[in-house]
């Protein structure tokens, strides 16, 4: 895919417990078809772990501290990225949280939260970067939701469902907006996929004893290709719109779900 000297800006690059994320492994990816990462996490630690897996590979990479939900952080980390390497070329907004519960157990609190994160933060990362990508003649933002934000599945995860769907939304929004300024904007929307989240965040809803082995044969179960999917199939995914392969594809999503959203 071509990528070479592409920069990319990868906000949620770490991962939250040992193991590889959808923002690591995609750091990696485009790493090896010739980008340049800039590794954006809340956790210095996670930004410098996935980093250092990029240089790993022969890959040229700077690891940024930022919250995504911190305008001024997000700017400074964008401003060090452009002195570093010039500009921004790709955007991914993989950052992302959620909440379980339904609208009985579900804050006010809870969901604002999780907008800032999962919804807020693209409007502070777009207004940053649109501008250098129109300058540069184009660019390419991705944007990672769920297939929680198309189909509701089986188990009340309200506020992550609902930001998510906000996303797709939000992405296609931009999309028409900047066409003629050659940026295209597009999104992943993964399906069940065995990351470490599913212990750290998500093992409650489908084991009462936090057994994650017992949740992911769960997982695998729901899925008609009968297992999760991996980081690393996401990671391509997310490679193939950033590239100029996906030159004319703009405003669209690309679901990564072993078939999952067809079985309902």
């Amino acid at each position: 895919m071509k990528l070479e000297n592409k920069v990319v800006l990868m906000a949620g690059a770490g991962s939250s417990a040992p193991g590889w994320s959808i923002g690591k492994a995609s750091c990696v990816t485009l790493a090896r078809h010739g980008a340049v990462i800039v590794a954006l996490d809340a956790s210095l630690d996670a930004a410098q772990d996935a980093a250092e897996e990029v240089r790993k590979v022969g890959g040229k990479a700077l690891a940024v501290q930022a919250d995504v939900t911190d305008q001024a952080a997000v700017g400074q980390a964008i401003a060090l990225a452009t002195h570093e390497f010039g500009g921004i070329d790709v955007y991914v907004a993989n950052a992302g949280i959620g909440k379980i519960g339904g609208v009985a157990e579900t804050q006010t609190a809870d969901l604002d939260r999780v907008y800032q994160v999962n919804v807020q933060s693209l409007l502070t990362a777009a207004k940053l970067v649109i501008p250098g990508m129109v300058q540069r003649g184009g660019g390419s933002i991705v944007t990672i939701s769920s297939v929680a934000g198309i189909r509701y599945l089986g188990y009340p995860h309200l506020a992550y469902g609902v930001t998510k769907a906000a996303l797709i939304q939000f992405t296609r929004m931009i999309a028409h907006e900047y066409a003629a300024d050659g940026i295209r904007a597009n999104t992943v929307v993964p399906g069940l996929i065995d990351t470490p989240r599913i212990q750290k965040n998500v093992s409650s809803a489908f084991s009462k004893d936090n057994d994650a082995d017992e949740v992911r044969n769960k997982r695998n179960q729901q899925v008609p290709m009968q297992r999760m999917g991996t980081p690393w199939e996401v990671a391509n995914a997310i490679a193939f719109l950033a590239s100029d392969e996906a030159s004319y594809i703009t405003g669209t999503e690309l679901i990564v779900d072993g078939g999952l959203t067809g079985k309902f």
